[in-house]
C-alpha cells in the first residue's frame, strides 16, 4: 500500500494577524444582538490592510448569515448585502479593504472552508478569525487561520483546501487605547467590591508595566550585543521616559511620601479600631438580649398535665 505524501502550497503565506480591540467590541455587540442565549453564531467581514505577511484587521461589519444545524452543507450568506456595505465603507476609508471574515465559533466548523471559498472572490488570500465571545480561560479570545491548497503526490487523489493556524495578537493605536479605557471604565461588576476592583486594576497595570520594561531591557541587550542596529529615535524616546522619572533621593520628596503613608496607615488603623469596637458592642448587646429571653422563659408558669398550673 503506497504512502500518500502531501505538500502544502500557498501563494502568500501569512505570519501574523493583528486584531484591534474595537473590532472585538463590535463582534461581541453583534453576537448579543443576534445570537445571545442560542447555539447560533454570527458572521461578518473583516476590513484592514496587509503589509509584509502581516494582516492588520482594523474594522468589521456584520453580514446576514443562516445555516442548518442538522446539515452543515446548507448555509446562506448575503453577499449582496456585503457588497453594498463595502461600497459605503470604501467611501469613508479607501485604505481599508477586505482581508477576510470572522465567526464567533468558538471552533472551526465543517462548512467554514466553503464559506472561506466565497471570500476568495473579494481578497487574494483571506483570513478567518474565530472570536470566542464567552471565554472560559484568560488569554487572547481570537484564533486566526488561512487556507492553503494541499497537493497530494498520488495522482489519484485530488488536491483540497485546509486551514493553517497563524499567530494572532491584540494591538491598538494610542487613540483606540484611550477610547477603550474610557469605555471599560463604566463597566462594573456589582458582585465585586470597589476595593477588589481597584486592586485588580492596579495589579493588571503593574503587570503591563513589567512587560514593557522587560521589552525595553531585551531590546537594549540586543543592541549592546550588536544583534540589532542602533536606532537613535528609540533611544531618544527612552531618554525622555527616564528624564520624566522623579528623583527619589530628594529629602522633601522622601518626607512627603512618609507623611502620606503615615496618614493612610492612620486611617486604616482607625477604621480597624472602630470596626472592632462596633463588633464588641454588638456582641454585648446580643448577650444581653439572649439573657433577657432566658429570664422571660424561666418566669413563665409551668403547666403539669392533670394538676393545672403550678406557680
Amino acid at each position: 500500500m503506497d504512502v500518500i505524501k502531501t505538500q502544502q502550497i500557498s501563494s502568500r503565506p501569512i505570519e501574523k494577524v493583528i486584531v484591534h480591540p474595537l473590532l472585538l467590541l463590535s463582534i461581541v455587540d453583534n453576537y448579543n444582538r443576534v445570537a445571545k442565549d442560542t447555539h447560533k453564531r454570527v458572521v461578518g467581514v473583516l476590513l484592514g490592510s496587509t503589509f509584509k505577511c502581516t494582516v492588520d484587521v482594523s474594522n468589521s461589519y456584520a453580514v446576514p448569515f443562516e445555516e442548518d444545524d442538522k446539515d452543515p452543507g446548507i448555509w446562506f450568506l448575503d453577499h449582496n448585502y456585503h457588497e453594498s456595505m463595502f461600497s459605503m465603507f470604501k467611501r469613508i476609508n479607501a485604505k481599508e479593504h477586505v482581508v477576510g471574515w470572522y465567526s464567533t465559533g468558538p471552533k472551526l466548523r465543517e462548512n467554514d472552508l466553503d464559506i472561506h471559498g466565497l471570500f476568495n472572490d473579494y481578497a487574494p488570500n483571506p483570513v478567518l478569525v474565530i472570536v470566542d465571545v464567552q471565554p472560559t480561560e484568560l488569554g487572547i479570545p481570537t484564533k486566526a487561520y488561512y487556507a492553503v491548497e494541499e497537493v497530494k503526490e498520488n495522482a489519484t487523489q485530488k488536491s483540497q483546501k485546509i486551514f493553517v493556524h497563524v499567530q494572532s495578537e491584540i494591538a491598538a493605536h494610542e487613540v483606540e487605547e484611550i477610547g477603550v479605557e474610557h469605555l471599560l471604565r463604566g463597566v462594573k461588576d456589582t458582585t465585586i467590591s470597589t476595593l477588589a476592583t481597584e486592586v485588580s486594576a492596579k495589579l493588571t497595570a503593574l503587570k503591563g508595566l513589567d512587560g514593557r520594561l522587560r521589552e525595553i531591557r531585551s531590546y537594549l541587550d540586543l543592541v549592546i550585543d550588536y544583534k540589532l542596529p542602533l536606532n537613535h529615535e528609540i533611544l531618544y524616546h527612552l531618554q525622555n521616559v527616564f528624564n520624566l522619572l522623579p528623583n527619589l533621593n530628594v529629602a522633601d520628596l522622601i518626607k512627603a511620601f512618609a507623611v502620606k503613608t503615615n496618614d493612610m496607615m492612620l486611617v486604616v488603623y482607625l477604621s480597624s479600631l472602630i470596626r472592632s469596637v462596633i463588633a464588641l458592642h454588638n456582641l454585648i448587646n446580643n448577650k444581653m438580649l439572649n439573657k433577657e429571653h432566658e429570664r422571660a422563659e424561666d418566669s413563665k408558669p409551668v403547666e403539669v398535665k392533670g394538676l393545672g398550673k403550678c406557680r
